[in-house]
């Protein structure tokens, strides 16, 4: 049994105009895993929750199943890579517990603020595009169809508009059904093959993190 080690690492992030202060917690190794499928084998440097002081206020992204993160430069959280696990057969049960199933990278992003009604409701709440501000759909980072899926921050009140654009690159093939929980009538079902997922669901998804109300 592993415990849970706090690593912090102290980042000055500049964007667009103004100066972020970040603090890394690293989470360390999880607890006991059930015996099947592969052991869990985080990257170095790789973490699952990132707390984010942007002028007078702390933001929190993540965790969430299965993805850890990593500045692509130890100096600037702009730009994340992660990889992104089948723990507890979560994502997929095509392939065993913790295989990977995507690397890819994730651009922090500012959204406009244009009076969208941004849902509370639940801890992880989705807007599909069609939903979605026009503006927030256009200003995603090119190229516009490998960038399909929006992740916020937080803080305590909840949601806010700061998150990551982030692009899926697919390590394996399989099935993503949410381990058996979706159907083909659902927008989050499809395919996925190794090279830039395309066909991952379009969907921004606003969180109000993981001490809201909603756990």
């Amino acid at each position: 049994m592993a415990a849970r080690h706090n690593n912090i690492n102290t980042i000055f992030v500049v964007f667009p105009v103004f100066l972020v202060l970040v603090s890394i917690f690293c989470s360390g190794c999880p607890g006991p895993k059930k015996e099947k499928g592969t052991s869990l084998k985080i990257p170095r440097g790789y973490v699952d929750q990132l707390d984010i002081q942007l002028k007078d206020r702390v933001l929190g992204f993540g965790p969430f199943v299965g993805y850890y993160f990593k500045p692509e430069n130890p100096e600037d959280l702009t730009r994340l890579s992660f990889v992104c696990f089948n723990e507890d057969q979560f994502y997929t049960r095509d392939l065993p517990e913790n295989t990977l199933l995507f690397e890819g990278d994730a651009v922090l992003t500012q959204l406009t603020d244009t009076g969208f009604d941004v849902p509370t409701q639940n801890r992880i709440n989705p807007v599909f595009f069609e939903e979605a501000p026009r503006k927030w759909v256009n200003d995603r980072p090119r190229p516009r169809d490998e960038y399909l899926h929006f992740h916020s921050c937080y803080d305590g009140l909840g949601p806010v508009l700061a998150g990551y654009w982030i692009r899926h690159q697919g390590k394996a093939s399989f099935t993503y059904d949410m381990g058996g929980r979706m159907g083909p009538d659902s927008p989050l079902y499809h395919e996925v093959h190794p090279g830039i997922d395309k066909q991952f669901a379009t969907i921004m998804e606003f969180d109000a993190g993981p001490d809201s109300r909603h756990n």
